[in-house]
């Protein structure tokens, strides 16, 4: 019986869940990020750099 309480109170397993959460969710924001800005930054880049190949 003690060895089923000390499995349910112990809490490293969780936090381990908790980062590999954390990590997915900031993943997903930059895909997320970079699918919508993407086009809009190679676009501004590409303009830069025509900026820079006329002077």
């Amino acid at each position: 019986m003690n060895a089923i309480t000390n499995f349910i109170r112990n809490e490293d397993g969780i936090t381990a869940i908790e980062y590999a959460l954390m990590a997915a969710a900031i993943a997903a924001a930059i895909t997320a990020g970079l699918t919508f800005l993407g086009p809009k930054l190679t676009a501004s880049l590409t303009y830069i750099s025509g900026l820079i190949k006329s002077s």
